[in-house]
Order: C-alpha cells, then structure tokens, then sequence
C-alpha cells in the first residue's frame, strides 16, 4: 500500500509542532504510535514514515520497549518554526494544567484568525525557572512581536526577570496571563481571586459550615489571593480562620499523586472539618480519592469545592 506524501508530510509537521512546544520542557517522549493514529486520523504506515525522517534528521530515537524520544539540544538548537506570519506571538505557559491551557490556546488561536498575518508559537516550561530561562534566552533573537506569558512560581522571587527586562529593553510587549512577577511593570490579565473566594465560602457558610479547612499552592500568585479571600470571607462572617486548618503545598507537590499521604495527614489534623475549599482542580481530584480511599462521601462527611474547573468536569 503506497503511503501518499501529503499524509505522512502532515504527521511529520505535527510532530515538529509537537517538539517545538515542548523542547524546554522535562517531557521528551512523543505520543505512541497508536495514539498518533487514533489523534490525525492516519495509518500507523504513514506514522512511521514520518518518524523515520524524523529520524534520519537526528531529531528523534526509537527505544525498543519504551517508546521514542526526541532529542532536546538537536531541537533548540535548531529554528523548527515553519511559521511564516509576519507578525509572530510567542505564548509561554507553565504547562501543568494542560486541560486549561488548550482552552486558553484554542482562545488566543481564536483571536488571531481574524489576523492572516499573525501566528502563534507555544512553549510549555513545566513551571521551572531553568527551563523558562532556557526558553526565554533563545527566543530572544528570534523576532517575536510579543509575549504572552503564565508566570513560573511567580509569588516567589524569580531569578529570570533580567531575561524578561531585556525582552522590554528591546521594545518587544509583554502581558501576563493569571501569574505575574510583581517587579515587572506589565499588564496583566486574571480573575478576581478575593469575589471568587468571597462567593465560594459565602456558599459554605450558607450551608451551615463553621469549621472549613483549605488546601493551596504558595508558590502561585492565584492560589495566594485565593487564601487571602477565603481569610476575609471568613473574618467577614464572623468565623476564625485558624492556621492549622490551611494546608499549604507547592505547585510540584501538587501535580505528585504522592501528595495524596499529606492530604491524609492533615484531614486527621483536623477532626472537626466539614467542608474543604481546594485551590484548583487538580488538589479537587486527589482529595476526592483521598476521601473515597478513606471510605468518605461527598456530601455526606464533606463538602467539596475548588475554585476552578479547568478539566471540563462539573461535581456536586
């Protein structure tokens, strides 16, 4: 069976797509031949050839029993953009909550169709600060119109603002979407945290909880004004808000099913608690199998809320 060019050539730049993306991030591995199938809609004939040229081209290596990898330093050292836009938006996000970002990626794409002039190009940082200098250090010279960025750890204090100064020296515009560093003068775009908070205990309250313990990321501006808004909610209504019964984490314990032992440990902490406000969905998940681990009900032994959805999911 012949393979025609055009379907192994879209493979081949849906992958080069895909490595772009990710090449400051710690994910090297590309997706199984079996879901490449099932996601363009192809042979696994046409999959392979795509992956042999990428292949020959040293950008990839096949690891019998483990899958393929791509190889990172070939990958940034090299310009993979085939976008010839002439206005070109570079879009930085932590990559964590990949369900949230592709509604955030599919949003800005939305909006740049009404440009044929403008592209966009994604990078995905894990939210460290050595992958998002990486990444920033060698977009810098590849004449970007400007930068939308989910900020890396941003409450804490980020050793990358000189690369990000630069970026302004040159005159190249900057927004922050959700996460922001405070030492940099640019706008920014989110959601008001403390109205999120006030609504969301205000429910609680309503709903006869004295006693409501709160899991959340210090590291993450959202999840810092977050508290902050459950802190005066509570004292807004009359109800202490008592240390021991906040759980503070940070962003990497967050997105480690590990961190379901802590959770156990601080729910035993904390007998008298009814209700537990999550700061974002994925803490909502795994206290929800901490619960039904524990043989726990919701709504029956607690209450249950995070402050967003971003998987598409709805609870009771």
């Amino acid at each position: 069976m012949e393979v025609s060019g055009r379907k192994w050539k879209k493979v081949y730049y849906w992958l080069l797509t895909y490595i772009d993306e990710n090449k400051f991030s710690e994910n090297h591995k590309l997706p199984s031949e079996n879901t490449l199938c099932r996601t363009l809609g192809v042979s696994r004939e046409t999959v392979r050839m795509a992956m042999d040229e990428l292949e020959k081209e040293n950008l990839i290596r096949r690891i019998r029993g483990s899958g393929t990898y791509f190889n990172r330093e070939e990958a940034v050292s090299r310009d993979l953009d085939r976008d010839t836009s002439q206005i070109k938006i570079g879009l930085i996000l932590q990559g964590q909550d990949g369900s949230a970002e592709e509604e955030l990626i599919r949003g800005v794409r939305s909006m740049l169709k009404e440009d044929e002039q403008a592209g966009l190009k994604v990078y995905l940082t894990d939210n460290k600060f050595t992958n998002e200098r990486r990444c920033l250090q060698t977009v810098m010279h590849q004449n970007f119109d400007g930068f939308i960025v989910d900020g890396v750890k941003a409450s804490m204090a980020n050793p990358n603002l000189d690369c990000y100064r630069e970026l302004q020296r040159h005159g190249i515009p900057l927004i922050f979407y959700n996460n922001y560093y405070q030492n940099l003068r640019c706008p920014k775009v989110g959601v008001n945290n403390m109205v999120c908070a006030e609504q969301l205990i205000g429910r609680l309250v309503q709903a006869g909880h004295r006693h409501i313990a709160g899991i959340f990321v210090f590291d993450n501006y959202q999840s810092v004004e977050k508290f902050h808004g459950m802190y005066a909610s509570l004292l807004r209504h009359g109800i202490e808000c008592r240390d021991e019964y906040v759980k503070w984490c940070i962003s990497d314990e967050a997105h480690d099913d590990r961190f379901a032992r802590n959770i156990i440990r601080f729910l035993k902490s904390v007998p008298r608690c009814t209700a537990i406000v999550c700061c974002n969905y994925r803490i909502y998940r795994l206290v929800r199998i901490v619960l039904e681990s524990q043989g726990k009900r919701v709504t029956e032994d607690y209450s249950l809320v995070c402050f967003d959805y971003s998987a598409g999911e709805t609870e009771k």
